[in-house]
């Protein structure tokens, strides 16, 4: 069945990787264009490091940020420019704002500027405040949620990423995570895994990061979503330019409701799930659930090349 009415979602941090969009770039000069233009305006090279590492350097916040959101962009510009565009879009946590920018509500510009005042200032709230995640697998959100409330009361712990049925994110202080990740496995989890990153993201860890992004986003403009674009905070349609900019910046201290986003764009009239940028981590929670249609992805330039061909468009050089 040809691909027409495609949902694009777009990864969010620990999509990272050396080499993430360099096939892209060698095979597309749309791709390239992105990349160079990236570098230009960020004045330093943003693609030597995503292409060739090292990967501890890559992988720090504010690197990692930067690299998904280019990477993600130029894999965007790749299927406009063969004519295929989509008719919804998420985006996980700082795959948002590539979201944003596939649903015209976000120029480009104004998203590499915003992504690096987020990763910059998520990487010194995470040295100010050390912290951890780890993802629980097996167990419901309200078993879940009682659990770090129960924590709460000797540490900062929270869920932070509902990201589907079988899989929930919790984050904070690295000693209540610890308690609460024990706690779940004692509760019947099927297994929780702590997450290798620097930070506890999407936690009150993050205060100081959301107070410096929201003066950030108080000096870009946003235009109306030409497309049902949904948000992290809410599962939500965005309702205009002011709900993006306040939920933008509530988004770093509040959950990524994922799993009810995916299931309102499953609602809507989709043909296809394609995940746009480095990885395979959407497409394969998607995949997963109830009434899926196809899912993509675009992480490799035969990817792309396999996803142009099912919806019938011309693939650019």
């Amino acid at each position: 069945m040809p691909v027409n009415k495609p949902a694009f979602v777009f990864p969010g941090q620990g999509s990272q990787k050396v080499g993430m969009g360099r096939s892209l770039y060698e095979a597309h000069e749309t791709a390239r264009e992105v990349w160079q233009n990236a570098d230009r305006i960020l004045n330093f090279g943003l693609s030597a490091l995503a292409f060739e590492g090292p990967e501890e350097t890559l992988r720090q916040t504010k690197n990692a940020q930067l690299a998904l959101f280019v990477s993600e962009i130029a894999a965007l510009e790749i299927l406009r420019a063969a004519g295929l565009k989509p008719v919804v879009c998420a985006g996980h946590s700082i795959g948002e704002y590539a979201a944003l920018v596939a649903a015209d509500v976000l120029s480009f510009e104004d998203g590499l500027k915003l992504v690096r005042v987020r990763g910059e200032a998520m990487h010194e709230a995470a040295l100010a405040h050390p912290g951890a995640m780890a993802a629980v697998m097996g167990l419901s959100a309200e078993q879940l949620s009682a659990i770090c409330d129960d924590v709460s009361k000797t540490g900062i712990v929270s869920i932070a990423n509902y990201n589907s049925a079988q899989q929930i994110v919790i984050s904070g202080e690295a000693d209540a995570v610890e308690m609460a990740s024990q706690a779940a496995t004692q509760a019947g989890a099927k297994r929780v895994v702590p997450l290798p990153v620097s930070g506890g993201f999407h936690s009150a860890l993050m205060a100081s990061a959301s107070e410096i992004l929201k003066k950030s986003l108080s000096e870009v403009a946003f235009g109306t979503p030409s497309i049902p674009v949904f948000l992290n905070v809410t599962a939500a349609r965005a309702a205009g330019s002011e709900d993006v900019r306040e939920r933008l910046a509530e988004q770093v201290v509040r959950q990524v409701r994922w799993h009810e986003t995916m299931l309102h764009i499953l609602k809507e009239d989709v043909d296809a799930i394609v995940e746009v940028g480095p990885g395979k981590v959407l497409a394969g929670m998607a995949r997963r659930m109830d009434g899926a249609p196809p899912v993509f992805g675009t992480d490799q330039a035969e990817d792309v090349k396999a996803l142009l061909e099912s919806a019938s468009v011309s693939l650019s050089p």
